[in-house]
């Protein structure tokens, strides 16, 4: 498949299950990962056009992702949406100061999410 690479770093299996379908029968080419040193190490890897990522994951927190992510000169242009059942503003607003693009809140509609990723990668020219 030649569609977009969107790298989904999610630590619950059945949400991260859930996104890889929704995406991938969107035309997307997904590659998971279940915490967020594992999504620094594969962005790195596989360039991806997009990292959906969830803020709350072992090992490394997907803010702490995404402050390393945006300090690399190899990745700090991929855009980062924070994937977060929490949707207080605190949380959003450390989201978007560590320089995630957007913020996308759990529980999601499989269409709704597949209609956003593809706004964002058309925003940051992606697509």
């Amino acid at each position: 498949m030649d569609g977009p690479l969107i790298l989904v770093a999610e630590d619950e299996r059945d949400i991260r299950d859930l996104i890889v379908i929704t995406l991938e029968l969107d035309g997307f080419n997904v590659v998971p990962v279940t915490n967020g040193q594992e999504a620094v190490t594969k962005a790195k890897e596989i360039n991806p056009d997009l990292i959906l990522m969830d803020v709350r994951m072992p090992k490394m927190s997907g803010y702490e992702a995404c402050k390393q992510l945006k300090a690399d000169e190899d990745t700090q242009r991929i855009p980062v949406v924070f994937l977060s059942a929490k949707g207080q503003e605190a949380e959003v607003n450390t989201g978007l100061e560590v320089g995630a693009a957007e913020y996308l809140l759990k529980p999601f509609a499989p269409d709704e999410l597949a209609r956003r990723v593809n706004q964002i990668l058309v925003k940051h020219g992606r697509l």
